[in-house]
């Protein structure tokens, strides 16, 4: 009888049987856990609330091992930064409004290296090129009050004082450059003034 202490990850899979408690722990273990100092930094460096980092990591802990109840990663470690850069990407997402900083950002959600997956940094480089792009078809002000707001993380109030204007004006050229934003990324008419 095999000695269930050293199990291989190979032997856990075997004929699609269900993995026993203690075999998914041992696996978590000596295949997760090491790589929390490298996905703590990576995390630090995408995520802008560092104070999240340890809610964070738990989360990305549960979902890696609900995953691997059903089945075990063939790459764990890209797996788990897979895991990461999903739980960051759902994040910005559930924001009411995703800030510019975030976009510029998503270039840096990359999987590590020895992930076989280039695509990922193409489609992440592409997105920010077209967001770039879509600030400079902007009218001057609205793309200033938005990339003050956005970017700059200035309240109404901080951007009229700078800008000179009312903070009426303010509201006004945000909701209309972020129409516009809209419009120039998604093509759709979203009733922006032009």
């Amino acid at each position: 009888m095999a000695d269930t202490r050293e199990i291989g990850r190979e032997d856990l899979r075997l004929a699609g049987e269900a993995m026993s408690a203690p075999d998914l722990h041992a696996w978590f273990v000596r295949e997760v856990l090491p790589l929390e100092a490298g996905l703590t930094q990576f995390l630090r460096h995408n995520w802008r609330n560092k104070s999240d980092i340890a809610d964070l990591l738990q989360e990305i802990y549960l979902r890696v091992f609900d995953a691997a109840q059903k089945q075990l990663p063939e790459n764990t470690k890209s797996f788990v930064f897979a895991t990461a850069q999903n739980l960051i990407i759902d994040r910005v997402r559930r924001e009411k409004i995703v800030p510019i900083e975030a976009v510029a950002e998503m270039d840096a959600l990359l999987i590590p290296a020895d992930d076989p997956r280039p695509d990922h940094a193409l489609i992440a480089r592409d997105e920010l090129r077209r967001v770039q792009s879509a600030l400079g078809h902007l009218p001057p002000r609205c793309r200033e009050a938005i990339v003050m707001k956005q970017v700059g993380g200035l309240s109404r109030r901080e951007i009229a004082s700078r800008m000179g204007i009312s903070e009426k004006t303010v509201k006004w050229y945000l909701a209309d450059g972020l129409r516009l934003l809209a419009d120039i990324l998604y093509g759709e008419n979203t009733g922006a003034r032009r």
